[in-house]
């Protein structure tokens, strides 16, 4: 069963910083582009950012310099390092792998980030 599971979500500050983390089950991970999407109340679901089987990296506009995506083949853990959070960062994030033999694309369930004073 291909799944992915997110954590590391959660309610900051302005200014403050968090690290989301996706684990993906072996059997996709090494075969698929990873990436972050977000969905924030009202307003469709949007790229926050991407990385290549090869740790080839892509950004939104409106993340660039503040955040970071990363992968660990070794854990099978893709990461999104979240810096000088502002409150419309505030949404739910999800985990995402593009199978690159397959063409399917899976999903994470979703984890709940808060920015506000």
């Amino acid at each position: 069963q291909e799944q992915l599971v997110e954590s590391g979500g959660g309610s900051v500050q302005p200014g403050g910083s968090l690290r989301l983390s996706c684990a993906a089950s072996g059997s996709i991970f090494s075969i698929s582009a990873m990436g972050w999407r977000r969905q924030a109340p009202g307003k469709q679901r949007e790229f926050v950012a991407g990385i290549s089987t090869v740790g080839m990296t892509s950004y939104a506009d409106s993340v660039k310099g503040r955040f970071t995506i990363s992968r660990d083949n070794a854990k099978n853990t893709v990461y999104l390092q979240m810096n000088s959070l502002k409150p419309e960062d505030t949404a739910v994030y999800y985990c995402l792998a593009a199978s690159t033999t397959t063409g399917k694309t899976t999903w994470g369930q979703g984890t709940q980030v808060t920015v506000s004073s």
